[in-house]
């Protein structure tokens, strides 16, 4: 693919039939998010390069950020591929207990699992932690004074090296290596080297008062979430508009060049992005449905960037977080996927 034509400011929405996308098709996927897809407050649609589709419900507009949840974990990959790819971590294979030389183990039995543990481990959520899968205890997590401590002191428990177990916290300790590694913050490490390069807009930081449901999932969520010690959360709190959603998934679409710059190596956008037995990448979900593969950043609440390389796409829908939202797969494969031409 290759492109390199989108544009590093504002644009305008193209004509859907120069795209490849049928415009009679449009009137139809704009009345099912009304009906069935309520909690909608943005919709990008990128077809060939260009956006082919843009909408805006509930009193919204391209400039309104949205807490885009776990859709955070994404951009945290991004930036440890853009960290190996500029030399300040080896390899994915780099033990994670190298970045914390200070810490001490609580176990000595958990301490021989936390030694194996490595970023590729991380990033694939293969990694074991004391709590039962989608059970993670995020309430204790951001309750204590030191997330990370609290992260390693979990890590190595309840399970083996290899299984599969989603983990917020996880994410969060590469957010910290970022800034071990780096001296800077993941937010300010994504500014320089990945948002500013793709024409994003620059993110300030954000001190969470307290916890409760607001904090995680409300609206008055800003810019990106830190931990008590300054650390960007790596597993969500991170506020975007849906514009720069699609510009995100775009430049994994088109392997990690944008401008003529490789923002990120091509290499690391196809390990990111291959299609394994967990159905999971490097914090990317994967899906292979009717010979159309698709990789998604997937945020709580219906947030998501959702990639379909053979048919050229990219779709960001940026929601307001309701309990059981209705499957975004579900609208792309009915409602979007089927106007392309």
């Amino acid at each position: 693919m290759n492109r390199n034509y989108w544009p590093t400011t504002d644009w305008q929405t193209s004509n859907p039939a120069t795209l490849g996308m049928d415009a009679e098709q449009l009137p139809a996927l704009e009345a099912k998010i009304k009906s069935d897809y309520s909690n909608v407050n943005g919709i990008v649609v990128v077809r060939n390069g260009s956006i082919a589709y843009e909408q805006y419900f509930n009193g919204y507009g391209p400039n309104d950020l949205h807490h885009v949840a776990s859709v955070t974990k994404s951009i945290l990959s991004a930036l440890i591929g853009i960290a190996i790819d500029a030399g300040f971590i080896k390899h994915v294979d780099q033990k994670v207990l190298d970045f914390f030389p200070d810490y001490v183990p609580d176990d000595a039995a958990a301490n021989l699992q936390k030694r194996e543990i490595t970023i590729r481990h991380l990033l694939t959520m293969t990694a074991p932690y004391a709590f039962e899968d989608w059970h993670e205890p995020l309430d204790q997590l951001c309750k204590s004074s030191d997330w990370v401590k609290y992260t390693l002191d979990s890590l190595g428990h309840q399970g083996n090296v290899g299984d599969f177990k989603y983990s917020t916290a996880g994410a969060h300790l590469l957010s910290a290596i970022i800034t071990r590694c780096t001296g800077k913050s993941a937010r300010e490490f994504a500014n320089e080297r990945l948002f500013k390069p793709i024409g994003m807009k620059e993110i300030p930081d954000y001190e969470m008062k307290s916890f409760g449901f607001e904090d995680l999932f409300g609206v008055h969520v800003k810019g990106w979430v830190e931990d008590p010690n300054h650390i960007s959360t790596g597993g969500w709190g991170l506020t975007l508009n849906p514009r720069d959603m699609a510009r995100f998934g775009y430049l994994y679409l088109n392997r990690g060049l944008w401008d003529n710059h490789q923002i990120i190596s091509e290499i690391w956008i196809d390990a990111s992005t291959t299609m394994n037995s967990n159905h999971y990448g490097y914090l990317w979900w994967l899906r292979n449905e009717d010979g159309v593969f698709a990789y998604s950043a997937l945020g709580d609440g219906g947030n998501i960037i959702c990639c379909i390389p053979e048919k050229d796409l990219v779709v960001a829908i940026a929601s307001e977080f309701i309990m059981h939202p209705s499957d975004r797969w579900t609208l792309i494969k009915d409602c979007i996927i089927p106007g392309l031409i």
